[in-house]
């Protein structure tokens, strides 16, 4: 019998090509987003890579009643949980918003779960739960700390689901913390396109490639780094949502919980990133250094052995594949939407 997933925030980065990898898993899989930073077209890009009509909820995990509507339109196994505000540095000057999105809409989301007797959800965690640490590569049983108000959300969240496991065995959850997503589908149908200044690195790179930012701003050289620039984990988004295919097999088949990273276990620095996009695109990006960012790191790089020991994942994608492929989605917009 084919099994039902709810994806809140579905249409966004991750989601979008999360909801590709559980199609063709075989799953049906529902779409819940209120497109605050998503495009609006992606539900018609998915439905053309799959060749299937997408069915979608447009609304907010902020409003129960809504919620209340999704859980009864539908028969749900499981739920997978994007829905959440993610940079880190605008969480630093509105924690607030960040507060009530991130930890009140989760807390709206789980009601309405056990409302509705679903409890089986994955969970979009982060490697920014482990803050500022020396020990690279972070094993999953590090200590958690938060730099950021973003982190600190996850970290809430991490421990809502936890005490709701102690409360109530019948709940099985699936807690990801990955690293940087990259990339984009193989198709370059769907990419990584946020709806206005971007935030994190690629994206800001892809930009500057395209002409629409004249350089790339480098928040940093003075960091204990080869280069003085941060060193991430970055992990091709189609890795990334096989990810929660995995994840969440597993959470229907077995109702076992987990706590996994999702990375490469290797780390790039910013200016190597640039160098590989440099090399994608074909030409010399500009690049200027500014002063660091509240909140941010020097270096974070995944242990992968866990998620390979419980869910037989392993990243199959280089750096070179990720910008690649970046560069393919990108350069395919400009040409299909030429600036006029």
């Amino acid at each position: 019998m084919t099994k039902t997933v709810l994806l809140t925030g579905g249409a966004g980065y991750i989601g979008s090509h999360t909801y590709l990898g559980l199609v063709a898993a075989g799953y049906e899989v529902v779409i819940l987003d209120n497109f605050s930073n998503a495009q609006e077209d992606v539900p018609l890009r998915l439905a053309r890579i799959t060749s299937s009509s997408v069915k979608l909820h447009r609304g907010d995990v902020l409003d129960p009643v809504f919620l209340a509507g999704v859980f009864a339109a539908h028969d749900f196994d499981a739920v997978i949980h994007f829905a959440a505000k993610k940079a880190v540095g605008e969480s630093v000057a509105k924690p607030l918003d960040y507060i009530q999105n991130n930890v009140g809409g989760f807390v709206n989301l789980l009601r309405a779960m056990d409302n509705a007797n679903v409890r089986r959800i994955v969970f979009s965690s982060s490697a920014t739960v482990y803050g500022d640490t020396l020990v690279q590569p972070i094993p999953e049983d590090h200590p958690r700390t938060f730099t950021s108000p973003y982190a600190y959300t996850k970290i809430s969240g991490e421990q809502i689901l936890e005490q709701l496991c102690v409360a109530d065995p019948r709940w099985a959850v699936g807690t990801l913390r990955y690293f940087n997503p990259v990339g984009a589908h193989l198709s370059a149908l769907i990419g990584e396109d946020p709806q206005d200044k971007p935030n994190n690195l690629m994206p800001h790179i892809a930009k500057v490639a395209m002409g629409e930012l004249p350089r790339l701003q480098v928040f940093g050289n003075d960091y204990d780094t080869p280069d003085g620039t941060g060193i991430r984990d970055y992990i091709h988004v189609e890795d990334l949502a096989d990810g929660h295919v995995l994840s969440v097999n597993a959470l229907i088949e077995s109702g076992q919980s987990h706590t996994v990273n999702l990375g490469t276990g290797e780390g790039n620095t910013v200016l190597e990133v640039l160098r590989a996009y440099s090399d994608a695109c074909g030409k010399d990006l500009p690049f200027e250094i500014v002063p660091r960012r509240d909140g941010d790191v020097a270096v974070l790089i995944a242990r992968p052995d866990l998620a390979r020991e419980v869910l037989g994942f392993a990243a199959k994608r280089n750096l070179d594949d990720m910008c690649r492929s970046s560069w393919a989605w990108v350069n395919g917009q400009l040409r299909n939407d030429p600036k006029p």
